[in-house]
């Protein structure tokens, strides 16, 4: 085990959430989620209505990691040059070995705003796959690689709003977690509208960690003990995905591996050096109901069923 885990981290995740708490009100669990996953070196998926703060909260946290940032609105007419880029044709120049010159789209950032995702069509959608899967892009027959950090955040309208495509099982699987942010409470919206807009503090927010501490940061949590004791849990709960008891289809081994980075960085975000099934189970629902879906029709949604399930998984 590594015991100096807490105190490596303690630090500069404390300003994080300091920093962040300041502009994100009344979410803390929520908040919690997304460095969960940024830790983990996944992507995020944000479900939920307009005007929740789904954009403010990605302009938070690369501003406060340092992280280079962009933003694409997703529409119908969105095409997969706009996000990745085009190869544009050049004058030939003296001691050019190519006419062609790539000029590259806004997807070559480390954090993307891929903002109302399921609005455009399925093959833009697609676009995405191989750069959150291999952190890389390919156009016109040559491979460009994406900076690192590489950092995904999708917001997805309701899929009963008009004007939207359901994201496909193959992206959604890409998505660590999916997450809402939902209504503020009472006192988090009465200091919303007491207090200043969001983006003039946006403008105030300084980094105060690195993309170099992140880094660092993401090779620890894989350093994070995990026991067989709670490896056996593990299994047991991708078991019962799979029992068709719950679910249609059941986990793939994929989602195991990504159920267990997501544990690892919660217990690095509890400071602890090691897995509990606390851990587990609070990052349960989130990171594999949107890879789920409910048997015969259930009336519950998949992260009830979710929550049903693990209720039902004995404890190691």
């Amino acid at each position: 085990m590594i015991s100096d885990a807490p105190t490596l981290a303690s630090a500069p995740l404390a300003d994080l959430r300091r920093q962040i708490s300041t502009i994100i009100k009344g979410k803390p669990a929520q908040t919690e989620d997304c460095l969960a996953c940024l830790l983990a070196g996944g992507h995020l998926l944000i479900e939920d209505l307009p005007g929740v703060g789904k954009t403010t909260l990605a302009h938070v946290l690369s501003i406060s990691l340092g992280l280079r940032f962009s933003r694409v609105q997703f529409t119908t007419d969105l095409m997969p040059s706009d996000l990745l880029g085009v190869n544009i044709y050049q004058p030939a120049q003296a001691g050019g070995s190519s006419p062609f010159q790539f000029h590259p789209g806004p997807v070559f950032s480390q954090v993307l705003l891929a903002d109302e995702i399921n609005r455009a069509g399925p093959k833009t959608q697609s676009a995405l796959l191989e750069a959150m899967e291999e952190y890389q892009v390919s156009v016109d027959g040559t491979t460009h690689p994406l900076p690192r950090p590489f950092f995904v955040i999708a917001t997805q309208n309701p899929s009963e709003q008009l004007g939207t495509h359901p994201l496909p099982e193959s992206q959604l699987d890409r998505f660590l977690m999916c997450i809402s942010l939902g209504y503020p409470d009472r006192q988090a919206e009465r200091e919303l509208l007491m207090g200043q807009d969001s983006r003039e503090l946006l403008r105030t927010l300084r980094p105060v960690m690195t993309p170099e501490q992140l880094m660092a940061l993401q090779r620890q949590v894989l350093e994070i003990h995990v026991s067989p004791a709670l490896l056996d849990y593990l299994q047991a709960l991708l078991e019962a995905t799979r029992s068709g008891e719950w679910f249609q289809e059941g986990l793939s081994p994929r989602a195991g591996l990504a159920l267990l980075r997501a544990a690892r960085a919660k217990a690095l975000l509890s400071g602890r050096d090691y897995v509990s099934p606390d851990d587990v189970q609070a990052i349960l629902p989130q990171t594999i109901a949107h890879r789920l879906r409910p048997r015969g029709g259930s009336a519950r949604g998949a992260r009830e069923q979710v929550r049903a399930m693990m209720a039902a998984v004995p404890l190691p």
